[in-house]
């Protein structure tokens, strides 16, 4: 009899089990599927046949720059005009050479990093290339036998791997730095935060903190301001947190883990009591954090973000106008996402409207051709989006210019 009891326990505790897991699974994990499933279809081959996968604004073109790039990421060009891609999950940087605005071959210079991802040159030397893996931020000159120098350590493990680089209109060296976790209190302060350093790594200091997962950031040529994607954490449901893009001022915590968006707490990771116990306020929990400038849509994941320069090959009304790349989400029921975004700003970057640059990538509920990651926007009219799922670099082209426009130098004016 006491066995038969055993036995039924036992059985109510699987069945516990698996209902819990199928809530669960229903409840966050039933959209993700075009994040993980392989490609739903050839977005190269439908591409380069001619096919219209994807949707793009009215005088643009889009092709294929480079392909067989898998987990391509982050782009930066050298000063012989090459591009350098990073492959975090490959463990690899790569070169793709350019001939007359064309990729004619592509290598692998760097094997066996650990998840690297940021790439940067020097301002002041574009033969130089700062690259950050997980746990440290490494410098090597290219087109020579010199050898990686480790210039700073970085905090490794946990949820977020991915670190970003960025040389500042000061001069200095830019990480971010993701947190460990969905919502925790970090144990290392470096953590959630963005850090600049000098060029040798020398002065590593804080910047900016309570940012969860800020993978990606970009200067303004207008104010230089840091402009920054925020990823907000999971499993609060498909609408909230909202995701963010943030001005990022010296001294500023914007509130992860505690607060989230226009400064809404987060009672679901951790009460009143806890967050006064954190140095907030005792009457308005979020009232010492710096709110979002802009609130996403909840698990968008955006990553890449840049501004169109002014330029006769780009239409005055997008000039200064941020596009962002949305990753696209796993934790919500129904996926959203998977596509770039036009933030319409005005002369003081107010932001006048947001609209759908290019869609398509998303083919269902449950599929996706590809998940846009970064973007690097040239003043001759080209924009290229790296893909880490299809593992292809797209170039966008604008078809044709407009004369430039007379109006330009007082609009300049009154953007300074």
């Amino acid at each position: 009899m006491k066995k038969i009891v055993i036995w039924f326990i036992a059985i109510g505790i699987i069945m516990s089990g698996i209902a819990f897991a199928a809530v669960f699974y229903w409840k966050n994990l039933r959209g993700s599927w075009p994040a993980i499933k392989p490609p739903a279809g050839n977005v190269v081959n439908d591409i380069e046949v001619g096919n219209a996968v994807l949707t793009l604004p009215e005088d643009f073109s889009i092709s294929i720059f480079a392909k067989d790039i898998p987990g391509a990421r982050v782009m930066k060009f050298d000063g012989f005009g090459n591009m350098w891609i990073s492959q975090t999950k490959e463990g690899i940087i790569s070169l793709v050479e350019v001939q007359d605005g064309e990729a004619v071959g592509t290598h692998a210079v760097l094997r066996n990093l650990r998840n690297p991802h940021g790439l940067v040159f020097d301002p002041q030397n574009p033969f130089m290339l700062y690259f950050a893996e997980e746990d440290k931020i490494s410098r090597v000159g290219i087109y020579s036998d010199s050898e990686p120098e480790k210039i700073a350590d970085l905090p490794a493990g946990g949820e977020h791997d991915t670190r970003t680089l960025g040389f500042g209109p000061d001069g200095r060296l830019y990480v971010s730095i993701g947190s460990s976790c969905n919502a925790c209190i970090e144990s290392d302060e470096r953590r959630a935060a963005i850090y600049s350093m000098n060029k040798d790594g020398s002065d590593f200091r804080e910047f900016a903190r309570g940012l969860r997962n800020a993978v990606f950031f970009t200067w303004s040529e207008v104010d230089g301001r840091m402009w920054a994607t925020e990823m907000g954490r999971d499993l609060l449901g498909d609408d909230r947190p909202p995701d963010e893009i943030n001005i990022v001022v010296e001294g500023g915590n914007y509130g992860w883990p505690f607060c989230y968006g226009q400064n809404i707490h987060d009672t679901d990771f951790n009460p009143v009591k806890s967050l006064r116990d954190n140095g907030a306020s005792k009457n308005t929990p979020c009232v010492d954090f710096l709110p979002a400038y802009i609130d996403l849509q909840a698990h968008s994941a955006p990553l890449g973000v840049a501004f169109v320069p002014e330029s006769t090959a780009w239409p005055e009304e997008y000039w200064y106008d941020l596009i962002v790349a949305y990753h696209g989400s796993w934790n919500r029921t129904i996926p959203t996402g998977y596509k770039l975004v036009r933030i319409k700003l005005d002369a003081f970057g107010n932001v006048e409207g947001m609209e759908d640059f290019v869609t398509g990538w998303l083919t269902g509920e449950y599929e996706a051709l590809g998940r846009p990651v970064d973007i690097v926007i040239q003043r001759d009219g080209t924009l290229y989006i790296s893909d880490d799922k299809a593992g292809v670099i797209y170039k966008l082209n604008r078809d044709g210019t407009k004369g430039y426009n007379k109006n330009y130098n007082a609009r300049k004016t009154l953007f300074l």
